[in-house]
């Protein structure tokens, strides 16, 4: 019977070789910070979605939505917050991106390149729902620790990888 780490791809069953999931990896981070983080859908459901400056939506129309009774503050508040790690976790693709190639270049272990991608996926998604959900000042170092250790992922990557070249 399989254990969760066999499941996951984290390792393999004795006997064989583990896959290597990096490509699914790098599709899935894609989809999280380009699609599945976005706001559009929110910002359409308010009727604050402009296709021509969607960037400008919450800065332009947010408080003219709340003055007029579309949403109330705190879901404003809430969408600015998910807009901002929707930006983060496109700015942080491009550093896993890296780590991922960098680490199949070098040969690393496919374990290993598996661990570092489930654990970015999870240091990421654990990060977007803190930075969207928590809306105190002191536990939002919440999100800063789920930040770091995306970020302390793709460095073991490097690292590890550097180590083989």
């Amino acid at each position: 019977m399989p254990n969760i780490l066999t499941t996951l791809g984290l390792s393999a069953a004795p006997g064989q070789a583990p896959q290597n999931h990096a490509s699914t990896l790098l599709l899935a981070n894609w989809a999280l910070a380009y699609v599945l983080m976005s706001t559009r859908v929110q910002k359409n459901f308010y009727g604050l979605d402009h296709n021509v400056m969607p960037r400008d939506d919450l800065s332009k129309y947010g408080e003219a939505a709340v003055q007029a009774g579309k949403l109330d503050r705190r879901t404003l508040n809430k969408l600015k917050r998910q807009e901002a790690a929707h930006a983060n976790a496109q700015e942080g693709y491009p550093f896993f991106v890296a780590a991922i190639l960098v680490s199949l270049y070098a040969g690393v272990d496919n374990e290993t390149i598996n661990t570092i991608g489930v654990w970015y996926t999870a240091s990421r998604v654990v990060f977007s729902l803190l930075y969207t959900y928590i809306e105190s000042s002191g536990a939002s170092y919440l999100r800063s620790v789920a930040w770091w250790s995306g970020n302390i992922s793709c460095i073991t990557g490097l690292i590890l990888a550097g180590k083989k070249l």
